[in-house]
């Protein structure tokens, strides 16, 4: 039995500082998006519907309609418009077990799991064919959503998930997480289980129950079983198809996953999730309630917390770090292509090998949050920039596993090939987040496209930073539109001021009516134009 699974996916261990989280949920009418911030960075954004009715995690009881021998799968219906898919390995090894028990429920039989006895596991080779029929009903759990034009992904070896364990039916089997390094502690943890854990019910001990008392797990374990049981209930009153329990919802999952001593806030914008949060987070870790906070401002929560900002500039096919250094991303059926571009604001003083492994170390970094931000899953391949050193591309493999070491979704990185590319597998159990950052021109009248109007003084300054400190350049002139104008230079104290202080270097700005509203130039001391 794997010690990690879909609907348990495991927090990672606090690293060494200290990392500062925010959580910003902005509930809509059908939609709600859940933004958390790392030392104020947007790394995840969430976007889940009210009314999502096939969430990982969910437990239904589907109906067999098509045995795949050649496949050793099957479809299975749980009310989804395409067939979920269930594999023979997705069975689990209890897969008898389930089924016996399962017939036993719907025909009426009092039975209870301590006393109900196992069937003996099933093989690694076996087939489908022996262990389901059509027509047969089976408690089965969403492990994948519907993706694109395929039905959910679901697994019959159900578990459910709490703060500190995950349990699992069918199974007398005690694991411990693996970041538990101490045997100690382990072991401790073991005994504790198992004096309080019911017959015929695994537990999967997780890396935040380390130090905790009994009592606390006692409780975690008592709620989850409560959880399968409800479950046995509702089989006894279904006489086909249908949901049996749903998982938490997104918000309530990351809290459980993720709330930790470094949670700093949680800022809610309606009153009833506020309240419902709160609630569950005086239920899980009563020290914590504190830290949410309800906003009542006028302003878009997300604007308010400049999050908004960050969603405009960090999705879309082109993503800027910082130094002229940007990314390419692409996306096709079969898998995910990351380009890594320089720019053209390279370090002269380097050689053209210390500013490759400059840049690609920078664009690691980049990387690994645009993966967990866009939630991107599959088959990733990076193209960084060629570096002839072996010692080097070591190097960039060692900072881009550092680098995606909080990622709670399952993820393998292969080494640097000398070409500078690098393969990832990263686990992808829902569809990918996307947000379209490009808005209608107000010149061509949406004709076209251009970057997001929220972006584009952040876009003068860096082109401006880039002339006066990178190029040295004398004299330079900033030619926008009149209004844009009227928005740089008002107040004693404006922008144009302020830019001239930062960046120690005078420069004038030119009001050229001829421009459209986001159009701007710069010119050089001779009054040529500079391109950029």
């Amino acid at each position: 039995m794997s010690e990690e699974k879909n609907s348990a996916v495991e927090p990672t261990a606090t690293e060494e500082r200290t990392v500062m989280r925010d959580l910003y949920i902005n509930a809509h009418a059908s939609e709600v998006d859940i933004a958390l911030l790392e030392d104020n960075i947007l790394v995840e954004l969430h976007k889940e519907k009210t009314n999502n009715q096939f969430a990982v995690g969910d437990v239904y009881l589907g109906k067999v309609k098509k045995i795949l021998p050649g496949l050793n799968a099957a479809f299975v219906d749980v009310g989804y418009p395409k067939e979920a898919f269930l594999h023979y390995f997705d069975l689990g090894l209890q897969a008898s077990s389930v089924v016996k028990f399962r017939q036993m429920v719907m025909s009426g039989e009092d039975v209870s799991m301590a006393k109900f006895q196992l069937e003996p596991d099933a093989g690694k080779d076996g087939k489908i064919g022996d262990f389901l029929a059509v027509g047969d009903l089976l408690p089965v759990q969403i492990a994948k959503e519907p993706i694109h034009t395929k039905g959910p992904r679901i697994t019959a070896e159900v578990s459910f998930a709490g703060r500190y364990l995950v349990l699992v039916p069918f199974s007398n089997r005690i694991s411990v997480s693996q970041k538990i390094r101490s045997g100690e502690e382990r072991n401790r943890l073991r005994r504790l289980i198992q004096s309080i854990r019911p017959n015929n019910y695994g537990v999967i001990i997780r890396t935040v129950a380390e130090g905790k008392k009994v009592a606390d797990l006692d409780a975690d374990l008592r709620s989850l079983i409560d959880k399968w049981e409800h479950c046995i209930v509702e089989m006894r009153k279904m006489t086909t198809f249908g949901k049996l329990v749903s998982e938490m919802d997104q918000t309530s999952v990351m809290l459980r996953d993720l709330l930790n001593e470094s949670f700093n806030n949680i800022h809610v914008n309606t009153p009833s999730l506020y309240e419902e949060i709160h609630s569950y987070i005086q239920t899980i870790a009563p020290q914590k309630a504190d830290i949410v906070q309800l906003y009542t401002g006028k302003e878009p929560i997300f604007d308010h917390f400049n999050v908004a900002k960050q969603i405009k500039g960090f999705f879309g096919r082109v993503v800027t770090i910082k130094n002229g250094v940007y990314l390419i991303i692409e996306h096709t059926e079969a898998m995910h292509v990351i380009d890594v571009n320089s720019g053209h604001r390279l370090n002269k003083e380097n050689t053209q090998e210390e500013n490759a492994l400059q840049v690609n170390l920078e664009a690691a970094k980049e990387i690994a949050r645009q993966l967990r931000l866009r939630d991107m899953g599959g088959i990733i391949i990076i193209d960084f920039i060629d570096m002839r050193e072996s010692k080097h591309r070591k190097e960039l493999y060692k900072a881009l596993v550092e680098a995606m070491a909080p990622d709670r979704a399952k993820h393998k990185i292969l080494p640097a090939t000398q070409f500078g590319l690098i393969q990832i597998t990263r686990q992808r159990v829902r569809p990918e987040t996307e947000v379209k950052v490009q808005e209608k021109c107000p010149v061509c009248a949406g004709e076209g496209k251009i970057r997001p109007a929220i972006l584009f003084i952040d876009e003068i300054e860096n082109n401006l930073k880039y002339l006066l400190v990178d190029q040295n350049e004398k004299n330079l002139t900033l030619q926008v539109h009149p209004f844009i104008y009227a928005y740089l230079t008002k107040g004693v104290f404006s922008i144009h001021y302020k830019w001239k202080k930062k960046y120690g270097k005078p420069f004038k700005v030119q009001s050229m009516p001829e421009f459209h509203t986001l159009k701007y130039n710069f010119l050089n001391a001779n009054g040529d134009d500079i391109k950029i």
